[in-house]
């Protein structure tokens, strides 16, 4: 039940960040919005993991939480030195 109900809430937090990931205004926005999306993800793999005791998708986790880290930091990098001339 309590199960469930986590999954939902991550569902509906991935959706809410979704339409954000599409509207957002600036890339600041977007960005932030896909870390949010894969931190709910992320939430949901952990859930299924936890209530099924399959230890399979903590790799999975740990892939997915360094790639978003990584395109993170590209990103903010980029956007830091989109207004130089350097």
């Amino acid at each position: 039940m309590i199960a469930t109900i986590a999954t939902a809430a991550f569902v509906v937090t991935a959706v809410c960040a979704a339409i954000r990931l599409l509207r957002g205004p600036t890339l600041a926005d977007r960005v932030i919005a896909l870390d949010v999306v894969l931190i709910s993800l992320m939430g949901g793999i952990a859930v299924d993991a936890a209530e099924t005791g399959e230890t399979v998708y903590l790799n999975a986790l740990v892939v997915i939480a360094i790639v978003g880290f990584t395109a993170t930091v590209a990103v903010s990098r980029f956007i830091e030195h989109e207004g130089t001339d350097a």
